[in-house]
């Protein structure tokens, strides 16, 4: 599944007496590249928010496997889970150089500014599809290098 890429510093605020990154901040991270991924894909929130559907947490989850700490170089990576009816589930890796420190997802509900379900916008709908497809195009054949070709389909 194609996902987005994320780049930052872990700042001293996000650190604590041992310059470790707090575990709650990785959410802020997973929030940032949720943000990203659908400003990537020519949505951003504000225009969801501009036509009264809003897309609130329903569930979080992550699995810490190493730490972070001030001023490592932090990638988080976002996609996709699952699309339904009315919820969106991301899925996240937070890295420090190609290292995996933590894994997570958050599902999300679509829902109108009286917090009643909607279903997802069918303009978001086109566009998850058109950013998919798009990144499926070019197909790369190749048994050697020197071979390479590429194929549009």
């Amino acid at each position: 599944m194609k996902s987005t890429k994320i780049n930052f510093r872990v700042t001293y605020a996000e650190t604590d007496q041992m310059k470790v990154v707090y575990y709650s901040n990785y959410f802020i991270w997973f929030e940032k590249g949720r943000t990203e991924y659908f400003r990537n894909i020519g949505i951003p929130y504000t225009d969801l928010e501009n036509e009264g559907i809003y897309v609130p947490v329903v569930e979080a989850y992550c699995r810490y496997s190493s730490s972070a700490r001030y001023d490592d170089l932090i990638e988080v990576y976002t996609r996709i889970r699952e699309l339904k009816k009315a919820t969106i589930t991301f899925e996240y890796e937070i890295k420090r150089d190609g290292v995996l420190l933590a894994t997570g997802h958050t599902v999300h509900a679509f829902v109108n500014n009286k917090s009643r379900p909607v279903k997802v916008p069918e303009k978001l709908t086109n566009k998850i599809i058109d950013w998919y497809e798009h990144s499926l195009r070019r197909i790369y054949i190749s048994c050697k290098p020197q071979d390479l070709k590429e194929v549009v389909i």
